[in-house]
């Protein structure tokens, strides 16, 4: 089984060309607060916020068979779940970010769920 503690972080794409108007809205426009995102991890441009107790991450993405949008949610034993999941769902590799553990995979109506555990 796996032991759900909180949503760590919401993922929404946009189009690479209206990345800055979306960086205005949702800093000058929705009042958050950009935070330090690890760009060398990612070969996209982005940006990340602080949204109450949980990130907000803008991406950009163009017509892609897998999206890059996701829920990501906090669990007690990111092992125990991965291997819980590995023979029922489509396991994603992700990059490694620091201070954290974590996978993803798509349900069965393809939606990216990524589940992680702080270090």
């Amino acid at each position: 089984m796996i032991t759900f503690k909180r949503v760590d972080h919401i993922h929404i794409a946009v189009a690479p060309e209206r990345l800055e108007e979306a960086r205005l809205f949702y800093t000058d426009i929705i009042g958050l607060k950009l935070i330090e995102r690890p760009n060398h991890l990612f070969s996209t441009k982005g940006y990340w916020f602080n949204i109450g107790d949980i990130q907000l991450h803008i991406g950009v993405e163009s017509q892609l068979p897998v999206s890059s949008r996701h829920t990501a949610f906090e669990v007690t034993d990111v092992d125990s779940a991965l291997d819980y999941l590995k023979d029922k769902v489509k396991i994603l590799p992700e990059p490694e970010i620091p201070g954290r553990r974590r996978f993803a995979f798509l349900d069965p109506f393809g939606n990216r769920i990524e589940l992680l555990q702080l270090l």
